[in-house]
């Protein structure tokens, strides 16, 4: 088939792309963004990008045409498809009926926590032999991609809660037939499509409903709001539920967490009796959690526990989490995605745990929805308590913010941080933010950049202003 990509770009796009591709198919797009990683990695498979929307682009006419998530009505192409008829389906529609469909689907979800999971889902299923495709939303390091696909009859997949085209504005999550299903934890997010955290719960409630009898849904059971969907059930889902955590009364429990020499230690207990011992090269409880999820999951897809450990210690994480830029003159620069203030926190929270004698710098910009809406004013304050030091950029879609019925306030934020007896600062441009900062950086400062965009380039700023003799 000829499949077009309108916003081929985007991450999620250009991976179907390579996706298709790789199953033989003819694919083109066309996107008005087009610049690295993603346009060099489509270049890099001969994958044809045109560049703006025209309706031209859809003569002769695609057998299907993929309208991205960010793609409106008034589009050229989407207009030049609904006028002429053409076949036209969602991202995830396609993955479903490409890839999904007739395997054995994992797919993980949750506020916090999917892409790291589903990275180490993948690599523990690829360990244990079973050669999974799969498709997640980051550079998986251990495999240097974002997706695989093969001929296994396993596929695991990231299931995103935001909508999922102009046509249907319904979580991706709800295309992905789970047979197991990981729901890491719930959170109220992404403000610009949920009014509120029932929304968020109704959400996830019908993900849970789509797991079949003889599968798993594995919950974590330290979120009270996925005990609150959970609950709703009944005794419906009792038998295919299995609940981790790190306290409490979940099934699965991880205990004795040490962090020492670079490296998380825990022992495993299920139903009270001690499993296995496991370690890891990540850091934070989070982590911990999102490791117990995934070995829940691997123990029921018949993964052996001395599988599990080994795959667990050799993972390499995802690139943009907690992901180290660069030492220069003793200053590590460390560039994550955390958007969210529990990511923020979180972040933060695990930096100081691995870095426990040095100044902990964070510079944070608020580019997501989330982010930028005055939602969460009093929640970031307390999510950069672990921090020394704390920079905070503009808003990055304040216009949007306020369409969505308030913006957050950097001043405010900055005031009320520095009211903790540390230095805060709103500065509004990066490269200003890069001539403040590297004056005021020492040896042993670690600086934790957080962003869930590009913000700038700063990271290479910053790493190019220490190098400097000036």
């Amino acid at each position: 088939m000829h499949y077009h990509l309108i916003g081929i770009c985007g991450t999620a796009m250009a991976s179907l792309a390579g996706m298709l591709q790789a199953r033989g198919h003819q694919v083109t797009g066309s996107d008005e963004n087009v610049y690295p990683p993603m346009c060099t990695m489509l270049d890099s498979l001969g994958i044809q990008i045109m560049p703006g929307y025209e309706g031209e682009h859809l003569t002769p006419a695609p057998d299907c045409i993929v309208v991205g998530n960010a793609i409106p009505r008034g589009n050229p192409e989407v207009e030049e498809t609904l006028n002429r008829k053409l076949l036209y389906r969602s991202l995830p529609e396609v993955i479903k009926e490409e890839f999904i469909r007739g395997r054995r689907s994992l797919v993980v979800a949750g506020t916090h926590g999917k892409t790291t999971t589903t990275s180490l889902a993948a690599w523990v299923i690829d360990q244990a032999g079973l050669n999974p495709s799969f498709l997640v939303g980051g550079v998986v390091q251990n495999f240097s991609a974002s997706f695989r696909v093969t001929e296994s009859n396993y596929f695991i997949i990231e299931g995103d809660e935001y909508d999922t085209a102009y046509f249907d504005k319904g979580p991706k999550f709800m295309h992905y037939l789970p047979e197991v299903a990981i729901v890491n934890n719930i959170e109220f997010d992404h403000a610009d499509i949920y009014e509120n955290l029932d929304a968020v719960k109704l959400a996830f409630r019908r993900l849970m409903n789509l797991v079949p009898g003889n599968g798993k849904l594995i919950v974590g059971w330290d979120s009270q709001p996925v005990r609150d969907v959970v609950a709703s059930f009944g005794a419906k889902l009792f038998s295919q539920l299995e609940t981790f955590g790190t306290a409490g009364d979940a099934r699965w429990q991880a205990r004795d967490i040490d962090y020492a020499e670079g490296r998380t230690r825990f022992t495993v207990f299920r139903d009270g009796a001690k499993w296995a011992e496991f370690q890891m090269p990540l850091i934070g409880e989070f982590n911990v959690r999102n490791c117990l999820a995934v070995i829940v999951a691997a123990e029921a897809w018949g993964v052996e526990r001395k599988t599990i450990a080994e795959a667990l210690a050799t993972f390499r994480s995802v690139r943009r989490r907690c992901e180290v830029r660069g030492e220069v003159k003793g200053i590590t620069v460390i560039d994550d995605f955390a958007h969210h203030p529990t990511a923020v926190r979180e972040t933060l929270a695990a930096l100081r745990l691995k870095y426990k004698d040095r100044r902990l710098v964070a510079v944070f910009e608020p580019r997501s929805r989330t982010s930028c809406h005055a939602t969460f004013q009093e929640t970031y304050v307390d999510a950069f308590s672990p921090a020394d030091y704390v920079i905070v950029s503009r808003v990055y879609d304040a216009q949007r913010a306020a369409e969505m019925g308030g913006v957050l306030d950097i001043t405010k934020l900055i005031d009320d941080i520095a009211a903790q007896d540390k230095p805060a600062f709103a500065i509004t441009d990066v490269d200003e933010i890069v001539r403040s900062l590297t004056p005021e950086l020492r040896s042993g400062d670690v600086v934790a950049i957080m962003s869930n965009g590009a913000f700038g380039g700063i990271h290479e700023k910053l790493l190019a202003a220490l190098h400097s003799p000036a």
